[in-house]
């Protein structure tokens, strides 16, 4: 099983960002955070790296059932979202696929959530 849903973006970085940030919104979700990792490693090492964005994703509804069922899962929350443009110039988006994540833990109420967060997260990354 893959850990991660992911597809190609045929348009700039920017573009993708944008589009992956109104198709979660549609589907329920925000963007809690935006982490440049590009940004961050020529900061903090002063390396470059290629345009890679994590956008931590939230569907206030899915997480609060999911606290609801198991206090700890807010340690894999959010749903992360990777928006990272390759050398040759391909934007690639991908996104955690909870039911993986789901895996390690012992719940069967939370992996129906986690399904149908699924099922959401597979209807951005068609749309993009």
């Amino acid at each position: 099983m893959n850990y991660y849903l992911s597809t190609s973006y045929n348009g700039t970085f920017d573009e993708a960002i944008e589009k992956v940030t109104s198709e979660l919104k549609k589907e329920g979700f925000g963007v809690l955070m935006e982490i440049d990792i590009k940004e961050t490693l020529k900061k903090k090492l002063d390396v470059d790296f290629k345009k890679y964005k994590i956008l931590g994703a939230c569907n206030p509804d899915f997480a609060y059932q999911a606290l609801q069922k198991e206090d700890k899962i807010g340690t894999m929350l959010p749903c992360n979202v990777i928006v990272q443009e390759h050398e040759n110039g391909k934007v690639e988006v991908s996104a955690v696929d909870p039911m993986a994540s789901m895996q390690a833990v012992e719940n069967t109420e939370l992996k129906k959530i986690a399904a149908q967060i699924r099922e959401l997260l597979e209807k951005v990354i068609q749309k993009v």
